[in-house]
C-alpha cells in the first residue's frame, strides 16, 4: 500500500475516530455538565467522519485495505467505549443495560462471523436495514452521552436515549440475525 493512501484523508478522519475514543471516555472522569457537552461534541465529530470516511474514499477512489480493515473497528471501538462508560456512570442501568448488552454481543458476533467469512472469501454486504440500525444506535448514544446535562435542556433528553438504544438494540438482533443466516451456509459446509 502507498505511502498516499496510508495517510489519505479518508484514512486520517479513521485514525481521528480512534483516537476519539480515549478522548471520549476522560470526559467522564469530571462529572459536570460541560464535561457531558464536551463527550457529546467529541461523540459527534467521531460519528460524523464515520459517514466522511467512507463517502470521500469512494469518490477519490482512496479505498484502502487497511481503510476498510480499520473503519469498522473504528465504529465498534467508538460504540462499545461509549456503550461501557453510559453503564458505568449509570446512565445505561436496570433493564436497559440488556439493551447494551445485546447491541456488543452483536458486534462482536458479527465481526467474528464475517473474519470467518473473509478466510472463506466469502463477503456479506451491509444491508440498508444495517446502517438505519447503526444511525439510531449513534442517535440514541448521542441523546445518552448528553445524558442529565441534556436533560436541564430538554427534559427527555436521557429518555428518549433509552427508548432508541431499545429500538437499536431491537434492530441490532434482526440484523444480526440477517448477517448468521447469510453465513450459516458456509459455516455448516466444514
Amino acid at each position: 500500500m502507498s505511502r498516499k493512501l496510508i495517510f489519505s484523508l479518508p484514512n486520517i478522519l479513521t485514525y481521528g475516530r480512534i483516537a476519539a475514543v480515549p478522548a471520549l471516555a476522560v470526559c467522564f472522569y469530571f462529572p459536570t455538565h460541560t464535561a457531558r457537552w464536551i463527550a457529546l461534541s467529541i461523540f459527534f465529530i467521531a460519528a460524523i467522519t464515520d459517514f466522511f470516511d467512507g463517502y470521500l474514499a469512494r469518490i477519490w477512489q482512496q479505498q484502502s485495505t487497511l481503510g476498510r480493515m480499520l473503519d469498522p473497528i473504528a465504529d465498534k471501538l467508538l460504540v462499545s467505549v461509549c456503550l461501557l462508560i453510559l453503564a458505568w456512570d449509570q446512565t445505561i442501568g436496570n433493564w436497559s443495560i440488556f439493551a447494551a448488552i445485546i447491541i456488543l454481543c452483536r458486534e462482536i458476533l458479527v465481526s467474528g462471523l464475517r473474519e470467518f467469512l473473509a478466510e472463506l472469501r466469502v463477503s456479506v454486504p451491509v444491508t440498508k436495514l444495517a446502517k438505519w440500525k447503526t444511525t439510531v444506535q449513534l442517535v440514541a448514544l448521542g441523546f445518552l452521552l448528553a445524558g442529565d446535562a441534556g436533560d436541564v435542556v430538554f427534559p427527555y433528553t436521557t429518555s428518549t436515549g433509552i427508548v432508541l438504544l431499545w429500538v437499536a438494540a431491537i434492530l441490532t438482533l434482526y440484523t444480526g440475525y440477517d448477517y448468521f443466516r447469510a453465513g450459516i451456509g458456509h459455516l455448516i459446509e466444514d
